[in-house]
């Protein structure tokens, strides 16, 4: 059986990033009261989370249609990760689900099989239960941050190091 890890309700749960763009450490991190959980996202995870998250608020919206909006509001002081920053495991996959009796929102973030003698007894699965409008809240701050990166090149549309911009389009020349 796997190590599980919930929290229900969070008091905050959030995602950032940490270090220079183009080598930025995505995380997911979530508290209540003392207790602190946070494991280590690809950015493209953080990006197909909140659009995820918006398809997802909107069904419910269908399904429950007496449910009032979800607040995507955030201040950004208050959306950053709190150090120390010890992520438990890297997340493989991510869903969500809802319990409406309670009218919460659960984010699984599960470890993935990463070596041959990985046994699935030793992989953890963090379940983050919040509501609404803070995972809608934690969405838009995703996309906020994910755009921060490295600027796009308007050629070929993939992440300029700021190193130098190897462009597939210009066949690596400047002019």
């Amino acid at each position: 059986m796997s190590k599980t890890i919930e929290l229900r309700p969070v008091d905050h749960i959030t995602t950032d990033a940490i270090g220079p763009a183009g080598q930025r450490v995505f995380y997911i991190q979530a508290w209540k009261e003392e207790r602190i959980v946070a494991a280590i996202v690809e950015k493209v995870q953080v990006q197909s989370l909140a659009v995820a998250v918006e398809q997802f608020l909107a069904e419910l919206n269908t399904k429950h249609v007496d449910l009032p909006n979800a607040s995507a509001d955030f201040d950004e002081d208050h959306m950053h990760i709190h150090p120390p920053v010890d992520a438990l495991f890297r997340a493989a996959e991510i869903g969500l689900g809802y319990d409406p009796e309670q009218d919460l929102v659960a984010v699984e973030l599960r470890e993935g099989l990463d070596a041959a003698d990985t046994n699935e007894d030793d992989l953890y699965i963090a379940r983050l239960w919040c509501t609404r409008s803070q995972i809608r809240s934690m969405a838009n701050w995703g996309i906020e941050i994910a755009s921060r990166g490295r600027p796009t090149c308007p050629q070929c549309g993939e992440p300029m190091d700021p190193a130098g911009h190897f462009c597939a389009r210009k066949n690596g020349h400047k002019h």
